[in-house]
């Protein structure tokens, strides 16, 4: 419980700091493990459209920082400094998100793999990550959206 509390506190400051918008939605750290991440973002006035449902907006910024701390995660792992970024986001938008939705992230070990190819053949290196999300609450274990983000990064300095 501390150790969430220790995760969603750097990730909200890290955000008021770089991202603001994430900072704005007030995201939870759920998991952070070697094998999976999960972050939630509540639906509030902040993260709700005209439907009462997340704003798609919001649900993409909610997948962009499940699949990003799964990538810095595994970056810091190794003490080197990246240049990371999405090249792109496909989207599939499945139900409406009702209530607070959770992001999930099962790449962590692929991800592992492409931080260590970028390392050693020294250039641009890329990779497709997954984020699916629910509302737990009311659909339990049904994806409300799905997302692919593709991680593009290279070790600074080389």
């Amino acid at each position: 419980m501390f150790d969430q509390l220790i995760k969603t506190t750097y990730i909200r400051v890290w955000g008021l700091l770089n991202v603001p918008m994430i900072a704005w939605l007030r995201p939870k750290v759920i998991e952070l493990s070697d094998t999976r991440v999960e972050i939630a973002v509540p639906l509030n006035r902040r993260s709700k459209n005209h439907l009462k449902s997340m704003y798609f907006g919001a649900l993409a910024a909610g997948a962009d920082l499940a699949a990003g701390i799964t990538a810095v995660n595994e970056m810091r792992k190794t003490g080197k400094k990246f240049s990371f970024a999405f090249k792109n986001l496909n989207a599939n938008f499945l139900k409406r998100a009702e209530a607070q939705t959770h992001f999930i992230c099962e790449s962590p070990g692929e991800v592992a793999e492409l931080v260590k190819t970028a390392i050693s053949s020294k250039k641009r290196e890329s990779l497709d990550i997954s984020v699916k999300a629910f509302t737990p609450s009311l659909l339990e274990d049904e994806p409300v959206a799905d997302f692919r983000l593709c991680l593009s990064l290279k070790v600074k300095g080389q």
